[in-house]
């Protein structure tokens, strides 16, 4: 359709057309008629204003939206779908507009701006309960798939995992929560509690009645600054000329999983979250079965720098004792021996025959090398000590925590049962809070 040929009567119609979004956007009532719409020769704009103005008024809509469709049977449909969102009035459509307006959706291409303005209308109440449900089984169509990369969708819905958990029974011990067998079990069931948790969150979010604007024509009245996306605008000015929405096309795996990030529209939350339902769920099985996994029946565990095999009976005896030798051979810095102050004394005894030979005062510093010999060999005794206590306060220290780590493995044992059950629970929960159909709607 070529608009250059009459390039006052575009004007004009471009003129109407933003003022009847501009009046849309502020949430007022329409207030252009039909007849102040300039019709153009095969150009679909003008005979759709016209019927959207006559929907609004209660008026026949017949003839003009007939014209319209025949011009252009999508943007038709796409700018009474949109336009009556905005409005307030999204249930006065007819059923076969928003599968002509949608198109075809799939995961090979991306979502069109329009698709997406549909998808938020609807998402949010707009067309009423067949609404909802008509995005729904589109998106359901859309066959998503897990992409053998269910890590994304755990992630969009509880980011920020703790990438250790440490459960109560290896508080004092959290190196055990870091083997690979122990770990998985606490981490399966910290996941699955989280994810429960945020499904619980889209699932109970209700939002407050955010009509600011008394009924239009009978009808519930949610004017366009209550939204929080500018999606159906922006479209409508798109199809009018005006502009076009912001930012590149996403893809339908994009959009869920931004929908399912925290922080984004509950609305959108819920809808996402129905559709990627058998993922999630498949998920929290795979995750609750993990809970199950039975504790190893030996753990290597490294007890003050020295490795240690710990068993249900006990620590390893071999390993244990391996450990001790190692201190006892490693855990005291190499030291002189006792040599410097024998021959100090040495010395000094043999100075008396020198002052008897040579002169007496050598007798002094004979005494001296005495007095410093002994009291290298006392602070050589005392360092010897002190390396005794020390090695074996180690040994000692060594088999404590040795042992302790056993009987913090027999808690977390113990406490396997009890977390398989609050897993089992919250996979009930969450399978109930994600089950599928129109109710979930």
């Amino acid at each position: 359709m070529d608009l250059t040929a009459s390039p006052s009567a575009t004007t004009e119609l471009h003129r109407s057309a933003e003022a009847l979004l501009a009046d849309l956007a502020a949430g007022g009532l329409t207030t252009a008629t039909p007849a102040e719409v300039t019709d153009i020769d095969g150009y679909w704009l003008p005979p759709a204003m016209e019927s959207f103005v006559a929907l609004m008024t209660g008026n026949d809509a017949l003839g003009p939206l007939a014209k319209a469709a025949q011009r252009d049977e999508q943007r038709t449909a796409l700018f009474l779908c949109l336009a009556l969102a905005v409005a307030g009035q999204g249930e006065r459509i007819h059923a076969s507009w928003l599968g002509i307006a949608f198109g075809d959706l799939s995961p090979e291409r991306p979502v069109t701006h329009g698709q997406r303005a549909l998808w938020l209308a609807a998402a949010r109440g707009a067309y009423g309960p067949a609404g909802k449900i008509f995005v729904l089984r589109k998106l359901d169509a859309s066959a998503v798939s897990a992409e053998a990369d269910t890590d994304r969708w755990l992630s969009s819905l509880v980011p920020g995992e703790p990438a250790v958990v440490v459960p109560h029974s290896l508080v004092d011990f959290p190196e055990l929560a870091e083997v690979p067998e122990l770990a998985r079990p606490a981490q399966a069931a910290a996941r699955l509690a989280r994810l429960r948790s945020r499904c619980a969150e889209i699932t109970s979010s209700r939002r407050p009645d955010e009509s600011t604007s008394p009924p239009l024509h009978g009808g519930s009245r949610k004017p366009s600054s209550s939204w929080s996306h500018d999606e159906p605008l922006a479209v409508l000015r798109t199809l009018i000329g005006s502009g076009g929405p912001e930012g590149p096309l996403s893809s339908l795996t994009g959009h869920l999983l931004e929908d399912l990030s925290p922080g984004a529209d509950q609305d959108l939350a819920a809808v996402a979250l129905h559709v990627v339902a058998p993922i999630i769920r498949s998920v929290a099985e795979d995750l609750a079965e993990a809970t199950h996994l039975t504790p190893p029946t030996s753990v290597t565990l490294p007890i003050l720098g020295h490795r240690v095999v710990l068993r249900p009976e006990g620590p390893d005896p071999e390993s244990l004792s391996g450990a001790e030798r190692r201190i006892t051979a490693e855990g005291v810095p190499v030291r002189l021996g006792p040599w410097p102050g024998y021959v100090a004394v040495a010395l000094g005894l043999c100075t008396p025959v020198a002052a008897y030979l040579v002169t007496m005062w050598l007798l002094l510093p004979g005494v001296a090398l005495c007095g410093l010999g002994a009291h290298w060999l006392w602070r050589r005794h005392r360092q010897t000590q002190a390396d005794n206590l020390f090695v074996t306060a180690q040994v000692s220290e060594l088999r404590d925590l040795a042992q302790g780590a056993v009987w913090a493995l027999h808690d977390y044992a113990r406490e396997a049962d009890d977390r398989a059950k609050l897993a089992a629970d919250d996979l009930a929960d969450l399978t109930r809070l994600i089950r599928r159909g129109p109710r979930a709607a």
